[in-house]
């Protein structure tokens, strides 16, 4: 078979301190619909379209971490000249609303790619240039020359500034930042700027849209049923009502001790906070793990267990579901991602909101100022996030067998966090901070920083535009060929998880 005389799906894919995106520039079936949100939403309910998504993301040709991002020229935004270019971002049970590492390595391959059929506004972006004060060449000391491109997520619309590349792309090029007007449609190595340089040292950033926090002060309380427990949060009621216990504190098997019938439930603390996706934020020892997630006494297995049981109950808890609720669209308003937080890195939050910068209603900006970030980097939070279910799958599902692990600091969740940190006093605004994954901890340099800078006040409730910066390579690029109608089963897509 001439695999280029049948119908391709054309890919180039890079990863983030870890976690895979894979672009979808050529091949994916058209979206109908008016607008992004009504994009996805086909995408989701059309068995057709989902199909593709399922033999791009899963095995064969991915697995069960695989992540998409499908490029849409053409949005409602791109119309009115607010964004450049528009982007579903995908993964192995459905479609998300945002994701940093993704956005990280668009901008990367966007910026690179000389392929005006992918990206037709790359040009115009180029003609305005400008220094990045924050980073210098450092051959020269020069500062690094940037241009910033909007692309509309599901979310809105996230501004990313990348680093130009000082070098040449083809032989004999002189100038490695000229417009290019080819309409080839090669992605290979001759228009596509990839070799590493001082440049490619320097980070991606992009700024959220307008992240909030919509829990009460405290967080919410969940009540875990103690049939639904997993051993560690057993042992953690056991211990705290038996902290004399002949019992072996690691032995599950040794937990018979009677507790009163009438409480029997484990209260657990839940912080709600929006990044672009909803997310669970939870620190380690509130589950009963030990504060650093990495020690050996954590498996993964378990720390999936407590995320998918916790999932489902704050899917349950009225409380919880209030707070998914987005203010103004209603397909953003679902859980996300369950992230457990290293105790040791975030030793507890105050539970005090900072006082309101001006009292009244409507609608006001505060910028950060030189006195608010007295610090460049003082804090480092680590985390691992569980995130996979979509908002038109988990109402029809309890299952998680899909539940996707975070490779990367999961840059979304950052843009949730940090919010939440500043309303419990543990940022100033224009701080930055690090956040590293269960993975990147073991890769120093991976990880992303995140600050705020920018604070509006609406109707009684704080937005903040964060800021996150990490970096993507390049991994691969390929054409892959759907599976064989009635012929071909998993080619249709298939994922083997570690528990049913």
């Amino acid at each position: 078979m001439d695999l280029f005389q049948t119908s391709v799906i054309k890919t180039v894919d890079l990863h983030t301190s870890g976690e895979p995106t894979r672009i979808i520039i050529s091949g994916f079936p058209d979206l109908k619909g008016e607008t992004l949100l009504d994009k996805r939403r086909y995408a989701s309910e059309n068995p057709d379209v989902d199909r593709v998504r399922k033999w791009l993301m899963l095995e064969p040709r991915g697995h069960q971490g695989m992540y998409g991002a499908i490029l849409v020229k053409e949005t409602e935004l791109t119309r009115t000249g607010e964004a450049d270019i528009g982007v579903l971002f995908c993964h192995n049970e459905g479609y998300s609303t945002m994701c940093g590492h993704a956005t990280i390595a668009l901008g990367r391959f966007l910026i690179d790619t000389h392929d005006l059929d992918i990206f037709p506004q790359r040009p115009f972006l180029l003609e305005q240039l400008t220094n990045d004060n924050e980073n210098e060449n450092e051959n020269d000391k020069t500062p690094i020359r940037v241009t910033t491109l909007r692309i509309h997520a599901p979310c809105g619309v996230v501004t990313v500034t990348v680093p130009l590349p000082i070098i040449s792309t083809t032989p004999g090029d002189s100038n490695p930042n000229s417009n290019s007007n080819s309409n080839s449609n090669s992605t290979s190595e001759s228009n596509m700027t990839r070799i590493p340089n001082a440049t490619y040292l320097k980070p991606i950033r992009f700024k959220s849209i307008q992240c909030f926090v919509p829990s009460s002060r405290g967080g919410i309380t969940i009540s875990v049923p103690r049939e639904m427990a997993w051993p560690k949060l057993k042992l953690k009621l056991r211990n705290n009502t038996h902290p004399q216990s002949q019992y072996n504190n690691d032995n599950y098997d040794d937990f018979n001790i009677n507790i009163d019938n009438t409480n029997t439930d484990i209260n657990i603390q839940v912080d709600i906070s929006y990044g672009g996706a909803f997310y669970a934020l939870v620190s380690s020892s509130e589950l009963g793990f030990d504060p650093s997630f990495l020690n050996p006494s954590n498996s993964l297995g378990e720390l999936e267990e407590a995320a998918s049981i916790l999932r489902d109950l704050l899917n349950q808890s009225p409380e919880a579901k209030k707070a998914f609720t987005h203010p103004s669209e209603p397909d953003l308003g679902f859980l996300y991602g369950i992230t457990i937080i290293d105790s040791d890195s975030d030793p507890g939050f105050k539970s005090e909101f900072e006082p309101p910068p001006e009292s009244g209603s409507g609608s006001k900006s505060t910028p950060p100022s030189q006195s608010q970030n007295p610090v460049e980097n003082s804090k480092t939070i680590s985390w691992i996030c569980f995130f996979g279910t979509d908002s038109h799958s988990h109402s029809h599902s309890h299952s998680h067998s899909g539940s996707q692990i975070d490779r990367s600091p999961t840059g979304s969740c950052v843009s949730a966090h940090v919010p939440l940190s500043i309303e419990r006093n543990k940022l100033q605004m224009g701080e930055w901070c690090t956040y590293e994954s269960f993975l990147t901890k073991q890769y120093p340099g991976n990880g992303f920083r995140g600050r705020a800078v920018e604070r509006i006040e609406n109707d009684g409730r704080y937005y903040y535009i964060v800021e996150v910066e990490g970096h993507a390579y390049y991994t691969g690029s390929a054409s892959f060929v759907p599976p064989e109608e009635g012929i071909d089963e998993m080619g249709n897509g298939f994922m083997l998880g570690l528990r049913s």
